[in-house]
């Protein structure tokens, strides 16, 4: 009995592990590219960039129904151990949008002035996530 237990739990767990996919992340993506062109679209994807201004790129597959929302700038800090709070940038976006890129204005300047890790967030106008991505920004 005590067998036919533990087989049936092996199959029920094999069953289960079948129908799971894991993905990192869903959509929405965050990204990063050097500029965005409306003629030659993104140029310069990494997730790897020296210091200066970088454009954050996010795409999904359905309208994000945001309108205010901001991104914001976490820095590892290697003392801590920790992201802390680096600086945030907000903007307007249409809420039938599902590609949007977030580039210096004038009132974001979308700047990494030091090297070092970075956790980048798509924050709703309630400050919930809706997307993330680390980067890393290395000497010229």
């Amino acid at each position: 009995m005590r067998n036919t237990l533990l087989l049936f739990l092996f199959f029920f767990a094999l069953i289960l592990g079948a129908n799971q996919t894991l993905f990192a992340q869903t959509e929405p993506i965050l990204y990063f590219c050097e500029q965005y062109d409306d003629t030659d679209g993104e140029i310069g994807v990494s997730d790897r960039f020296t210091t200066g201004y970088l454009t954050v790129m996010v795409k999904c597959g359905y309208a994000l129904g945001l309108t205010n929302v901001s991104i914001q700038f976490d820095k590892y800090d290697e003392k801590t151990k920790k992201f802390e709070y680096y600086k945030i940038f907000p903007y307007e976006v249409n809420p039938d949008m599902d590609y949007i890129f977030f580039a210096k204005n004038d009132e974001s300047d979308l700047q990494f002035e030091e090297v070092g890790f970075y956790r980048v967030f798509l924050l709703d106008n309630e400050d919930r996530t809706v997307a993330s991505a680390l980067i890393e920004i290395i000497k010229d």
